[in-house]
């Protein structure tokens, strides 16, 4: 009797040759493999929460719930997947970090070969298996992401469309640019007057959920702003359609958007709480796109207004944003129809630093300000470019920001370990020379 088998989960179409073909062979000993039938891709994904050691998935590449999301599901908890093709689906197996793919005719021996390499035996009694890391990701270039954020009422969308505009003015950033809607309660669809609503976020989640589109399928799903110089991604039509946008989906989309545009900027609410703090999977998956965007960005602007209401919110989401795991650096605190006085400013730069107290030592910095412009509300009902004197300063202060966080990144890392000197080259000094003496002094 074997100390170890591999405990495999096997979902197919009704009726699939292979699925009682492995049945039998698990049944008769010829394959020290315990198969654990299941009816649908959700039984698949009740066994494999379970936590039951699993060693791989056998799964039909037909079937609809086989996603990004099932497969990370699957290496989290150390299962393969093993995708058994019929011809029926055309997919970049290996992007989706599927480990293996069989033919639908497969043999015993196929079958054996391919679990020794890629499955792991699970010990009698066991009951969980260490995750497996991850494979199949997108390498190569990836544009800068700019998160904008703050509590309602406060302006986020339109500092967001003054960032992008300013950024789009740049010569380096020419129509290179994209403005992505991942706000639940979307709105700048309406702040743009668009009379259509698709496509946008939950078709490039869709496009990402069981492959990876090229950079032109990707630019194809934002509008053109011609007078502004940017493209849009629209983003959820109802605030219940976060249900339809699954999380691996939405992080491959969100790199598929970084790998096509020089500088993301992103609407995003400013909800971080996962099922850590709530206690819900749920509200974790509700608040994907504003915690996979705040992770990943490289600068967040975090807006507020000047006010007991505005500089209470805008300290209240710095404070979630730091409890999250978010850095001080790059944190851009910005203050939205601010005062003109300097008087004025300065009282709202000393009010904001003593109320934000411990979390001074995260390197937050003062709040930036952007005063009240009159008659926006006209030029974005008209569709009309922002004014640019009211735009530039912004712009100008995120694009030094950017390049700032880009040479940072770039810069090699420290080390600890012990580096060889030449001799001489940190020079000499000898007891005997007073004035080398005096200098070391």
């Amino acid at each position: 009797m074997h100390a170890e088998r591999y405990v495999v989960l096997g979902t197919a179409q009704v009726r699939s040759p292979w699925f009682r073909e492995v049945a039998r062979w698990a049944n008769s000993a010829m394959l020290p493999v315990e198969f654990v039938k299941t009816m649908s891709v959700e039984e698949a994904r009740v066994r494999l929460r379970s936590g039951r050691g699993f060693s791989a998935l056998l799964i039909d590449d037909s079937l609809a719930g086989l996603d990004r999301d099932l497969v990370q599901m699957a290496r989290e908890t150390g299962c393969a997947v093993i995708v058994i093709d019929n011809g029926r689906a055309v997919r970049q197996w290996a992007e989706l970090g599927v480990a293996a793919v069989l033919p639908a005719g497969f043999t015993r021996p196929d079958l054996q070969q391919v679990l020794t390499q890629v499955a792991t035996p699970v010990p009698l009694g066991q009951t969980t298996d260490p995750a497996t890391p991850g494979a199949g990701e997108v390498s190569g270039y990836r544009g800068a992401l700019v998160a904008v954020t703050g509590a309602g009422g406060m302006g986020r969308s339109t500092v967001a469309m003054a960032v992008a505009q300013g950024l789009a003015a740049d010569p380096r950033y020419l129509d290179n640019v994209c403005l992505a809607d991942l706000a639940l309660n979307a709105e700048l669809a309406m702040l743009h007057g668009a009379h259509d609503v698709v496509p946008g976020v939950v078709e490039l989640a869709e496009a990402h959920r069981s492959g990876t589109p090229s950079i032109d399928a990707v630019r194809a799903l934002t509008w053109r702003v011609n007078d502004r110089g940017y493209h849009l991604l629209l983003g959820l039509r109802r605030h219940r359609d976060w249900t339809a946008v699954r999380p691996q989906a939405f992080l491959a989309g969100l790199d598929g958007l970084r790998r096509s545009f020089r500088v993301v900027v992103a609407d995003v609410d400013a909800d971080l709480e996962g099922e850590e703090a709530s206690g819900s999977l749920d509200v974790e998956e509700r608040n994907t796109m504003a915690r996979a965007t705040s992770a990943a960005a490289g600068l967040i602007i975090v807006v507020g207004q000047p006010g007991m209401k505005g500089i209470h919110g805008l300290l209240r989401t710095i404070r979630d944003l730091l409890a999250y795991g978010v850095e001080g650096s790059r944190l851009l605190p910005l203050v939205n129809r601010s005062p003109r006085g300097g008087r004025s400013r300065s009282a709202v730069t000393a009010t904001f630093g003593e109320l934000l107290g411990p979390h001074a030592d995260h390197g937050v910095p003062s709040p930036v300000f952007l005063p009240d412009r009159r008659y926006l509300d006209d030029l974005l009902r008209d569709g009309a470019r922002l004014p640019d004197p009211w735009v530039h300063p912004l712009a100008t202060t995120v694009g030094t920001l950017l390049e700032a966080h880009d040479h940072a990144a770039q810069m090699p890392a420290t080390t600890s370990e012990m580096i060889p000197v030449r001799p001489g080259s940190l020079g000499s000094w000898t007891p005997d020379d007073p004035a080398d003496n005096q200098h070391q002094q």
